[in-house]
């Protein structure tokens, strides 16, 4: 099944076909990604299939914050102000009818790949996740490093590395 990762479109995306099986996820596809978009806050991208471009498979939504440097390893603080900006995966999911396919994998590449080229036009040196609901292995399998409670961690390096072997 041939798929892409697109921004959301509210007026094509069926986001009230989409379920994940966590439902906070699926309230803010619903009610408040689209809102969060509209004021530059966060913008989310979908995986739509391309048989039926107005169907979901799946999510996930970008946005910047600011960290404090001794959330990461004392090794990665060095060169960097105390307070800096990063990049957060703040939402990825799956619809149930695409789970167990890879497409959370590929859904995650997609925004890595995304955020690696944000940080070299505006520069930023990691990019974190709220692992919530036991994910947290499954952002380690992609080489995510644990931060603070339910929060991981990728450098922007260890991006540009894992794209550099993909090429």
């Amino acid at each position: 099944m041939p798929v892409k990762t697109v921004p959301l479109d509210t007026a094509k995306h069926n986001r009230q076909g989409f379920d994940c099986g966590v439902e906070a996820l699926n309230l803010f596809l619903q009610r408040t990604a689209n809102q969060q978009a509209a004021k530059n806050h966060a913008r989310t991208y979908v995986l739509e299939d391309e048989a039926d471009g107005t169907r979901i498979a799946g999510f996930y939504t970008l946005t910047m914050i600011q960290f404090e440097l001794s959330q990461i390893p004392p090794q990665l603080q060095k060169k960097h102000r105390p307070v800096q900006a990063a990049a957060l995966i703040a939402r990825l999911a799956v619809d149930t009818a695409y789970q167990g396919k890879g497409f959370g994998g590929f859904l995650l590449h997609d925004a890595l790949c995304r955020l690696y080229q944000a940080a070299y036009l505006v520069g930023f040196p990691v990019v974190f996740v709220d692992a919530k609901d036991g994910m947290a292995d499954f952002y380690r399998r992609y080489g995510f490093a644990d931060a603070a409670a339910n929060r991981l961690y990728i450098t922007v390096e260890t991006i540009r590395q894992a794209i550099a072997k993909t090429a």
